[in-house]
């Protein structure tokens, strides 16, 4: 009968709804950068994100991982990389909203690379978190949280490291810490949170499945209360959970690893990764929650021929180079098998991604 009137009660009030996307880790290596250069210098990256750009841009708030410093030219790819400040303009022109920060590239560029990021994030309006300039930029921006339709939602990220690179002037890195944690979730609660986000690099490169070290901090913040976990840094996919939390009885979403959302990379499993939808609600009480999530699979089309350029396509497009559809065939099987056998109450999103428009209350998988 509940779930009768739920059903009923979101037919009469669609607009007490509200729609996240999250997307994993945009790398930026120099087959990227080489491909990207314009015969007058400039970087172009215009057709990066056209294909999934319905999708993104569809829901009322998109976070992405930001896995690269904007330090200035010289622009390099991996091990340290720097990418130009045009592939952020890209992000947005897609559809994203928040660029996440802490990673272990984040100090590619050391302290100046972090802090010419951040001044860049600042000067185009583009919303971050995760590292800061200093603790007076930290403590007037955290607890990030932002009103989406109407839902009170923080973010938060951390990272395991930054590749042994320390710190050389007073920038501050969220680090995953316990104590730290706890205390950014206390502080968004008090600020009126509903629902938090946090989102954590973390978890063994290459992996498909997460280990003991990710399982055991997803439960720490299951036990704060946060209610959606979102993992990057693996670059592959990694299972997907949505249940009822053990310590609050409230919906907890999480997600180990969303692998690549773009990159050069070449082994089966780091052509792509997934993009995860989840859909905010309330319950009868009128208390924020999620109220379902699923998946889709992204895929990377490197370039094939002299002039080409990278393009993230949905893993089903048919709008792919044929030389590439082995490839393409092979990521979305392993990925499935993953998921078909891992993941619990978080779907494929068969919808079309053409059926979504900038209008999320348009669409509903």
């Amino acid at each position: 009968m509940i779930e009768i009137i739920l059903a009923l009660c979101s037919l009469i009030m669609p607009g007490d709804t509200a729609e996240l996307v999250f997307a994993g880790d945009a790398m930026q290596h120099q087959r990227q950068i080489d491909a990207a250069r314009q015969p007058d210098g400039s970087l172009d990256y215009s057709s990066y994100f056209t294909a999934i750009e319905p999708y993104v841009s569809s829901a009322d708030y998109a976070v992405v991982n930001l896995e690269t410093p904007l330090g200035g030219a010289p622009y390099s790819g991996y091990p340290m990389f720097c990418a130009h400040d045009n592939y952020v303009t890209a992000l947005t022109d897609a559809g994203f909203d928040l660029m996440l920060l802490a990673n272990n590239h984040i100090l590619d560029r050391r302290d100046r690379g972090l802090k010419r990021t951040v001044a860049t994030l600042q000067s185009k309006g583009v919303p971050w978190t995760g590292v800061y300039r200093d603790r007076a930029q930290r403590d007037s921006i955290m607890p990030l949280i932002r009103d989406i339709n109407g839902f009170k939602v923080a973010f938060l990220n951390y990272t395991y490291g930054t590749n042994g690179i320390t710190r050389t002037t007073p920038v501050e890195i969220d680090y995953i810490d316990r104590r730290l944690i706890a205390e950014d979730v206390r502080k968004a609660r008090e600020n009126g949170a509903e629902l938090i986000a946090a989102c954590v690099h973390w978890g063994d490169e290459y992996r498909l499945l997460p280990n003991k070290a990710q399982k055991s901090l997803a439960a720490y913040l299951d036990s704060l209360g946060v209610e959606m976990i979102i993992g990057g840094h693996p670059h592959v996919i990694q299972p997907m959970t949505l249940s009822r939390s053990a310590h609050t009885g409230r919906p907890c979403l999480t997600v180990y690893s969303l692998g690549n959302l773009i990159s050069a990379m070449r082994t089966t499993d780091t052509r792509g990764g997934a993009l995860v939808r989840v859909t905010l609600g309330r319950d009868a009480d009128g208390r924020a929650e999620i109220r379902s999530a699923n998946y889709r699979m992204v895929f990377v089309e490197s370039p094939q021929a002299k002039g080409d350029k990278f393009r993230l396509l949905p893993s089903e497009s048919e709008d792919l180079h044929p030389a590439m559809r082995p490839q393409r065939d092979a990521f979305v099987r392993n990925a499935r098998a993953i998921f078909d056998r891992h993941n619990l109450c978080v779907p494929l999103d068969t919808l079309p991604i053409t059926d979504y428009h900038t209008d999320s209350s348009a669409q509903q998988p």
